[in-house]
């Protein structure tokens, strides 16, 4: 072989390696600027997955189609199990729903390689790609740089798989030596492919091992493709290679799963088997059947392009119609290959760090969900903490200080890992509406937490009471007592407001804090006048004042809550 040889295989190899760039880049474009704009979509998309089997499959299916990746749903369904959003049976009916979704790139890959028509499909989305990169820098609406992503994602898919068709194509075409030796390799592969023999098995880990080295079957597959369009790799060599993408996908999630609770690791598990035994279902009458397959849809179909797209969506669909009905047999696999371990699930994460999983970040506007449901809890958890401190000054008995400064370690605790969370969502590529939600969710989590800081200076006057021994009068306590139910209507407002990021409680809202403000009024002229006529103690009264400045101030930071929505919420017209 002499130099030039090798420095066409080599320079033929670059633009390989190249155009498989090109063509991930647009894939990750795609999907993220497509799951960015179909959010509020996903959400209720994951919200409905938990009615029964045949919606946990069409979720899966349709996240797939948006997001692009089978592995990054999967990695997702990963994060939702292990913070407990989604049981393993719900999970497993929206992995398979995955594996249907992620064949569409295979699609994809064959329309950008189709043969037969003089319409040069990849050259008018390379025009597409380059209207798209104009859209997202001339246009100065979010939407309309959201569309030019997408557009030029899609575009850069289509030019990386003609780079490497036409590098295939120049490599192997003509009677030179490079071409000679390239196409006697692949018949000779091709010739020897049977059931059991070595041929086959490479072919089969070929698929496994670069699927898991890339995380991305949908590249493996359109490198197939590219080699089929060229007549180097039959659809019956294909057939195991994409058997081999299959089980190699499933490696993203188990590495995602490393460190999360058993059951998280069970949806890792549950995805592997599904393959796994789906592999096997189809190895048999793949090896057996497989040049009688091959012939008939080289009979009907002719290209192998399409051939490949349509095996690849055959196996998945027949795949999921026949484990579905095996969805509990799959959990109770799972739970006997990966095994709970004492404490081990308890003192791996504190309640935080479980809710916020990082693999949620993968799916940004999914993030932004969980976080507002974080601080939802940590908001519950501050009230019922003033709650706690109000009953224990009323009734002069610190005797549940320990449960009080419990819940306050646990309110501390939540605002650090949101803190962090939000920190780490907010350096992803979020949309423009989510990143202003993500701004107001730290003001937010500093509210709650002033709300628990107030709470314990309510302790700490319950502790001066009993220490001093002074009481409140009856109608001291009627006025605290009123005032207590005015944040109470407030906060159920509020949190409603927030969390169904919802402005009709607006109103009302209005009228509690504003109810909350002229009692707290009421309350320092009562104290006056109380003072006067020698009805107070100095002790007492002290505690009174101050009492009523603090639930004050809790209404304030309620309303600074309720107010934050007013910043991506539009009011309705």
């Amino acid at each position: 072989m002499s130099i030039d040889d090798v420095l066409q295989i080599v320079y033929a190899l670059f633009y390989l390696l190249g155009g498989i760039t090109v063509f991930m880049i647009g894939m990750d474009i795609l999907s993220s600027n497509m799951e960015k704009a179909a959010g509020s979509k996903m959400r209720a998309l994951i919200g409905k997955a938990t009615k029964n089997k045949y919606v946990g499959i069409g979720t899966g299916t349709a996240i797939t189609a948006i997001i692009q990746s089978s592995s990054a749903t999967t990695v997702m369904v990963v994060g939702f199990v292990n913070i407990g959003l989604m049981t393993l049976t719900q999970a497993t009916s929206i992995i398979m729903g995955a594996n249907i979704g992620t064949t569409i790139t295979a699609f994809i890959s064959a329309l950008a390689l189709m043969g037969g028509f003089q319409l040069d499909v990849s050259a008018i989305f390379a025009l597409i790609a380059f209207i798209g990169l104009m859209m997202t820098l001339f246009s100065k609406e979010e939407k309309t740089k959201r569309i030019g992503f997408m557009l030029a994602g899609l575009g850069m898919i289509f030019v990386g798989l003609y780079t490497m068709s036409f590098t295939v194509t120049n490599l192997t075409e003509g009677e030179g030596d490079v071409a000679n030796a390239i196409r006697s390799m692949f018949v000779n592969i091709g010739n020897g492919v049977d059931f059991l023999t070595w041929q086959a098995f490479v072919l089969f880990l070929l698929g496994l091992i670069l699927t898991g080295i890339m995380q991305s079957s949908s590249a493996v597959t359109a490198i197939v493709i590219t080699l089929a369009s060229q007549r180097l790799m039959s659809i019956y060599m294909s057939m195991f290679v994409i058997l081999g993408t299959n089980i190699g996908t499933c490696i993203t999630a188990l590495i995602s799963s490393i460190g999360t609770s058993a059951n998280a690791r069970r949806a890792a598990c549950i995805h592997l088997c599904f393959n796994v035994i789906g592999c096997i279902i189809f190895a048999i009458p793949t090896t057996i059947w497989g040049p009688q397959i091959a012939g008939f849809l080289d009979s009907t179909i002719n290209d192998p392009t399409w051939e490949i797209a349509i095996f690849h969506l055959f196996f998945n669909v027949v795949n999921t119609l026949i484990l579905m009905w095996f969805i509990p047999q799959l959990v109770k696999l799972s739970t006997i290959l990966v095994r709970d371990k004492k404490g081990a699930d308890k003192t791996a994460q504190t309640e935080g760090e479980e809710q916020l999983d990082t693999r949620m970040l993968k799916t940004p506007a999914i993030a932004v969900g969980q976080a507002r449901k974080e601080i939802v809890k940590m908001g519950q958890i501050a009230f019922s903490n003033y709650k706690l401190a109000i009953e224990m000054l009323l009734n002069y008995d610190v005797s549940k200080k320990a449960q009080f400064a419990e819940n306050e370690k646990h309110i501390d605790d939540l605002n650090k890992h949101i803190t962090q969370f939000l920190v780490k969502l907010s350096s992803e590529d979020i949309s423009g509406t989510d990143e202003t939600k993500v701004s107001s969710f730290y003001h937010v989590t500093s509210d709650i937490e002033r709300i628990g800081d107030y709470a314990e200076n309510i302790v700490e006057y319950t502790e001066e009471m009993v220490r001093s021994g002074a009481k409140f009068s009856d109608h001291a306590v009627a006025e605290i007592r009123e005032m207590d139910e005015n944040l109470s209507e407030l906060y159920r407002n509020v949190e409603m407001a927030f969390a169904n990021h919802n402005l009709s409680y607006t109103q009302n809202i209005e009228s509690a804090e504003n109810a909350v403000d002229a009692m707290c009024d009421n309350m320092k002229e009562a104290h006056v006048r109380r003072t006067n006529e020698g009805r107070c103690s100095p002790e007492a009264g002290s505690v009174y004042l101050q009492l009523a400045v603090n639930m004050e101030r809790i209404g304030d930071h309620m309303n600074n809550i309720a107010n934050s929505i007013k910043t991506y919420v539009q009011p309705d017209a």
